[in-house]
């Protein structure tokens, strides 16, 4: 029963993603950018419906240009933080652009890709960031670098907080919390290891219950700021809300 349930889900997320991709090929450009937020914001919140996912918040987002970080448990956290702030670009690896279908959807809403083991480009997605945050824009990304097993944190890297520390403005933290019947930190939603997406997309539409919380901290101000220090300051906030 549980297979076709998730071969049922696994059907209505296809036809999602190709409505997706209908929109995006042929209305997104003539959206307003309050239009294209509103979009993002639905498809987003429709996508975690389509799968069986149930997401709920707490704490409001503080409004103009920020620096959003979060924890990283799941390739579904940016949908997650999507359906709840549509404004934000991500910074994901750049691997992530060559993704069939979904990399097209990515980068449609205004993803910033990085070379992950270069320092040089590393440099050059900070530049862009605080362009950016500059104009206005809010930045997100997952400070651990890759995905965790939920509860225990991954150290958290600071580079990319300099682009708000060099335009003095606010980081804010996200805490995002997988869950489901009986398991405070869902299993089914962790993709570590050696995981494929495959398999963790099976692991997702075949769950029961499956649910995240997400939680918006108070921004921090990051005028003269140390990164590291910053960055440490982030990931203790996180872990002690996640417990």
């Amino acid at each position: 029963m549980r297979g076709l349930v998730g071969l049922w889900r696994l059907l209505r997320l296809t036809l999602h993603v190709i409505h997706g991709l209908l929109i995006v090929q042929l209305r997104f450009g003539t959206y307003t950018p309050a239009q294209r937020q509103g979009r993002v914001a639905w498809w987003s919140g429709k996508m975690l419906r389509l799968l069986g996912i149930t997401w709920a918040s707490q704490g409001q987002p503080r409004p103009g240009a920020k620096l959003l970080v979060a924890n990283h448990v799941s390739w579904l956290d940016i949908a997650a933080v999507h359906a709840l702030m549509p404004e934000a670009r991500f910074v994901s690896k750049s691997d992530v652009k060559a993704w069939p279908l979904v990399g097209t959807l990515v980068t449609a809403v205004g993803t910033l890709y990085i070379e992950r083991a270069s320092k040089r480009d590393a440099l050059r997605v900070v530049h862009q960031c605080a362009e950016a945050l500059r104009a206005g824009d809010t930045i997100a990304f997952f400070p651990e670098g890759t995905t965790g097993p939920g509860p225990e944190l991954l150290p958290f890297h600071g580079n990319l907080l300099q682009a708000a520390i060099a335009t003095e403005l606010p980081v804010q933290p996200v805490v995002l919390r997988w869950h489901e019947p009986g398991q405070r930190y869902s299993h089914s939603a962790r993709f570590i290891g050696d995981t494929t997406l495959v398999q963790s997309l099976w692991r997702v539409v075949t769950a029961r219950g499956l649910a995240i919380e997400l939680q918006v901290l108070p921004a921090h101000a990051t005028a003269h700021a140390d990164r590291r220090l910053l960055a440490d300051h982030l990931r203790d906030l996180i872990a002690a809300k996640l417990g």
